[in-house]
């Protein structure tokens, strides 16, 4: 006999119940490249020039954005992670790029990344230093915020090391302050949850009126393991973080670790799948320059970014899970539904799920237009609740769809199935 579990998620269609940040930014997820899971903190340019933090790296992967498509296709923001300063702050207290990895300053990288059309990022702590050890911002935060400005950042990724827990929320709110007066646009990326998380639950409503996203969760690495576990976290708590969602928020699992070393293909089209599903930032940590077509091609998926981008700016979450399936289910504009089946199961070949039992196929009743969009795209047609269509699902693999109702009362029925839901396991044997 099968055991099937079904869990519903508490969500609700709404609004965010928080007031986003009101800076104008993040209306819809990030797109850009981060340094820091391929390359870390590497500061050897001696014997490693090619790979080391440093200007010459930042001004590649822009060029590379703009030549290949990245840009194009929405990757806007080049992304400086942790390592880039000086050790020491400069005579009047202000932040200062490593003079020999970043010759020019980061004034002329901004310049040289606005000049390409791209955006540029930087990145800075909440604390007394990094989680590196170079100079945090404490104590400093209106010269810090007022020094990215001058030097034209677009976006900030504060951390939150080396800082005593229960200042996190007066800090960040701080940074938050001093960036806004500053006049200058500067996205800002939180990771206030993600350490607290150790000691309480954070108040998501403060964090949605602070942050333009924010990390709830440990850092991704190179793994399936990784992705795994942020997957795992995130359906744990999805009735706490999904609701804080929307247009100038967003929940943050990590950078797309798609196109490196770690991943197989199958499981690197679950991260960009659930990821867009998720409504998360798109900031990829890979080599632009030197990247295999699958990945690349993955990645610049223009449906996928689609779902993503989408401007109803609703975070899907975890609907079911049966047999070691999931699914995941977005709500998009024009009614539709972008639907996410993940086989969890790591041994094996692909294995067969039925559509009937994904819980938002009620949409289909009567007709619903069906797209699958990953593992390959291929138009299903119109489609009923009863349709006997099953998907293929390779072992840790998604099958990608979007979902049109095709009705007169379409309305109707969406109001009707996808209204607020208690948690409830129906078990059926």
């Amino acid at each position: 006999m099968c055991r099937i579990v079904f869990l519903l998620a508490v969500i609700s269609i709404l609004c965010p119940s928080a007031e986003a940040l009101d800076n104008g930014l993040a209306l819809k997820p990030s797109m850009g490249w981060l340094h820091w899971e391929r390359f870390l903190c590497n500061t050897n340019c001696d014997t490693d020039p090619n790979n080391c933090i440093s200007e010459s790296l930042y001004m590649q992967m822009a060029d590379v954005m703009v030549e290949e498509g990245w840009k194009e296709a929405g990757y806007e923001y080049v992304c400086i992670d942790d390592c880039w300063p000086s050790t020491q702050r400069d005579a009047q207290g202000r932040l200062q790029a490593d003079p020999k990895r970043f010759p020019g300053g980061i004034k002329k990288l901004a310049d040289y990344i606005h000049a390409k059309g791209l955006k540029l990022g930087i990145y800075g702590d909440v604390g007394k230093t990094t989680c590196a050890g170079y100079p945090g911002s404490l104590g400093y935060y209106e010269t810090d915020a007022q020094t990215f400005a001058d030097w034209g950042v677009d976006l900030l990724k504060f951390d939150g090391c080396f800082m005593n827990w229960t200042l996190l929320g007066e800090g960040y709110m701080n940074m938050s302050k001093a960036l806004n007066q500053t006049g200058k646009s500067i996205l800002y990326s939180c990771e206030w949850p993600l350490y607290e998380w150790a000691f309480h639950k954070p108040n998501y409503t403060a964090i949605r009126e602070t942050c333009n996203h924010w990390r709830n969760f440990d850092d991704v690495y190179d793994s399936w393991t990784s992705v795994k576990s942020i997957l795992n976290w995130t359906t744990f708590y999805q009735d706490i973080i999904v609701p804080s969602a929307g247009p100038g928020g967003w929940n943050d699992p990590d950078m797309l670790v798609i196109g490196n070393f770690g991943l197989s293909h199958d499981q690197q089209e679950t991260q960009m799948a659930l990821w867009a599903i998720m409504a998360a930032p798109l900031l990829m940590s890979n080599d632009l320059r030197n990247i295999c077509p699958r990945s690349k091609m993955l990645l610049q998926n223009s449906r996928i970014i689609e779902i993503s981008q989408d401007p109803l700016g609703k975070q899907g979450y975890c609907t079911a899970k049966m047999d070691s399936f999931e699914v995941w289910e977005r709500p998009l504009s024009k009614n539709r539904l972008a639907v996410a089946v993940l086989n969890k199961q790591e041994i094996g070949g692909a294995r067969g799920f039925a559509v009937r039992l994904i819980p938002g196929w009620k949409i289909c009743n009567p007709q619903c237009n069906v797209t699958q969009i990953l593992p390959q795209y291929k138009e299903m047609g119109v489609q009923t609740q009863r349709s006997s269509i099953v998907l293929s699902v390779n072992p840790t693999g998604t099958a990608l769809l979007t979902v049109t109702p095709i009705s007169s009362y379409y309305k109707k029925l969406y109001k009707l199935y996808w209204k607020p839901m208690s948690i409830k396991q129906n078990t059926i044997l």
